[in-house]
C-alpha cells in the first residue's frame, strides 16, 4: 500500500473485524461498518503569490447494527480500541431505543459481490509543494496571458487526494481498495470600463496524466472570462435552450434524483411510476456503467456490498429501471440496484452525438447556457427555474454574452424536448452528458 496512508489496509480490516465482534457479543443480531483513511494536498497560488498550503488527513469509521429490525448507527474518527468500543456501544444503545422498521437490514447475501476485478482508480501523485506551487503559477500566467483586460484572479490550485477503505457486514463480506482524484482549477477576472466578469476551468481525473494541462485549463478559463465582457440583458421570451456540457450534466442529475428509491417511496418525485414510461424522446439511452476503467463513480460493489453491475436506465426514452438502495427497495417492494451510496457513471446519449457547432446551427436562434446559479428545482412537480449566464445565438453564431437571466420549464416536458445531443462530454463526475439541446424554454429577462 502507497506509504502515505497512516494505516495500512490490513489495520483497517482488522479494525473491521474487531467492530463487527463487538457488535456480535453487544446482543446485535447483524452488523456493518466502514472504515476509511485518506490524505490530501491544495495548493493556490493567487496573483503569482502562494495564497493557501492546505495538507489534510481524514480517518473516519461508521458502524451501523441491527437488534432485529431496531437500526443504530454512530460514528468517530478515533481508531483507539476505547474509542472502537465505546462506538459500537452507542450505535447499540440507539437501536435499543429505536422504532422496529421492516425495511431495515443489511443487503441480501445473494446480492454481494464475489468477485473483485481492478477497476483502475488509485494512481499515485508524488507531487512535492513546490512543484504544485509551480504548477499552478504556470496555469494562472496562462489565464493573465489570454488579454490584458484579465486584471485579477481568484486563483489557480493543484489538489490531490488519495483514500483507502474497508467495508464488512456479519455476512461475512469484507472487501475495499484504494482511490484517487486529482483536480486543477483556475478562476480568472477580466475588467472592461465599469463592468467585471468572472470565469473558470478545471479538470478531475484519477490519473494525474488524464488532466488537462496546465496551460489549457489557465488559457481555457481565460478565454471564456474575456468572453463574457460586455454581457447584456436580453428580453423576456420563449426559445430553444442549448445546456453547454458542463451544465448539461445537471440535467441527467435531476433525472437521478427523481427516480432514486427514497425520493419514490416518499413520493416526493415528480417521475412517480415511471418504469416503463416513456419519458424521453425515442432515441434517448442512459446507460449505467459501474465498471468503467478510471471512473471517476466506478465500484465494484455499492455501500452495502452489494455487487454492481452494468444497465441501461433509460432505453428509447423508456426508463427500464429505478437507482435503489436496500431499504429503498424494499419500502417499495422491489430489488436493490446496487447504488446505495449514489450512481455509478451514468452517460446519456442518443445514438447520434454531434458536434457542438452543429448544435448552434440546429438551434438557430436562442440562449446558450453555460453557468447556472439558484436550485430553484421542485422535484415533487419538476418545475424548473434557475438563474443562469451564457450567450444569446443568431443564425446559428453566437453574438453576444447574456446574464441576469432566469431560465424556466418543467423537467418532465423538458425531457421529453430534447432534440439533440452533443458530442462534446467533459468528465467531472458520476453523471456525464455531451451538450444538451432542449426545443423550447422561457427565458425571463430584463
Amino acid at each position: 500500500m502507497h506509504s502515505h496512508f497512516s494505516y495500512p489496509v490490513s489495520k483497517l480490516q482488522q479494525i473491521a473485524s474487531d467492530i463487527l465482534s463487538h457488535a456480535k457479543n453487544g446482543g446485535a443480531s447483524a452488523c456493518e461498518t466502514h472504515v476509511s483513511d485518506g490524505f490530501g494536498q491544495t495548493v493556490t497560488v493567487r496573483k503569482n503569490e502562494v495564497e493557501t498550503i492546505e495538507y489534510n488527513r481524514d480517518k473516519g469509521l461508521s458502524v451501523t447494527v441491527y437488534i432485529g429490525q431496531k437500526r443504530g448507527n454512530a460514528s468517530t474518527s478515533d481508531f483507539s480500541p476505547q474509542a472502537i468500543h465505546d462506538t459500537v456501544t452507542a450505535a447499540l444503545s440507539i437501536a435499543r431505543h429505536t422504532a422496529e422498521d421492516n425495511c431495515s437490514g443489511l443487503a441480501d447475501e445473494a446480492l454481494l459481490a464475489r468477485t473483485f476485478p481492478d477497476l483502475d482508480l488509485y494512481h499515485p501523485w508524488e507531487l512535492t509543494v513546490e512543484e504544485a506551487i509551480e504548477l499552478a503559477r504556470n496555469c494562472e500566467e496562462a489565464a493573465f496571458a489570454v488579454d490584458k483586460r484579465i486584471t485579477n484572479s481568484e486563483g489557480a490550485s493543484i489538489s490531490i487526494d488519495e483514500s483507502h477503505f474497508i467495508y464488512a457486514n456479519s455476512l461475512g463480506f469484507m472487501g475495499g481498495y484504494p482511490y484517487s482524484r486529482h483536480s486543477i482549477s483556475c478562476v480568472a477576472i477580466a475588467e472592461q470600463q465599469e463592468s467585471k466578469q468572472r470565469d473558470y476551468w478545471y479538470s478531475v481525473a484519477r490519473d494525474r496524466g488524464d488532466l488537462e494541462s496546465v496551460e489549457y485549463i489557465g488559457r481555457k478559463a481565460g478565454e471564456r472570462t474575456v468572453a463574457r465582457l460586455g454581457a447584456r440583458q436580453i428580453a423576456t421570451c420563449e426559445v430553444p435552450v442549448l445546456f453547454e456540457a458542463p451544465v448539461a450534466s445537471s440535467l441527467i442529475g435531476h433525472f437521478a434524483a427523481a427516480v432514486s428509491g427514497s425520493n419514490l417511496y416518499r413520493k416526493s418525485s415528480f417521475l412517480l411510476n415511471s418504469a416503463g414510461q416513456r419519458i424521453f424522446s425515442g432515441d434517448i439511452n442512459i446507460r449505467e456503467l459501474p465498471h468503467l476503467p478510471k471512473g471517476l463513480a466506478s465500484s465494484v460493489f455499492d455501500d452495502e456490498g452489494v455487487a454492481t453491475a452494468e444497465r441501461s436506465v433509460v432505453e428509447g426514452g423508456v426508463v427500464k429501471g429505478y437507482f435503489l438502495s436496500s431499504y429503498s427497495a424494499r419500502k417499495l417492494g422491489m430489488q436493490t440496484t446496487g447504488n446505495a451510496g449514489g450512481v455509478h457513471n451514468l452517460i446519456i446519449d442518443n445514438g447520434n452525438p454531434v458536434d457542438f457547432d452543429v448544435m448552434l446551427k440546429k438551434m438557430n436562434k436562442g440562449l446558450l447556457v453555460t453557468e447556472l446559479m439558484g436550485h430553484g428545482v421542485n422535484s415533487v412537480t419538476g418545475d424548473y427555474s434557475r438563474g443562469a449566464s451564457g450567450y444569446w445565438v443568431e443564425n446559428g453564431e453566437i453574438c453576444y454574452p447574456v446574464e441576469e437571466i432566469t431560465i424556466a420549464g418543467n423537467l418532465k416536458e423538458m425531457f421529453a424536448d430534447i432534440t439533440a445531443i452533443g458530442n462534446d462530454i467533459v468528465v467531472r463526475g458520476s453523471k456525464q452528458s455531451g451538450s444538451i439541446l432542449i426545443d423550447h424554454m422561457t427565458i425571463a429577462g430584463g
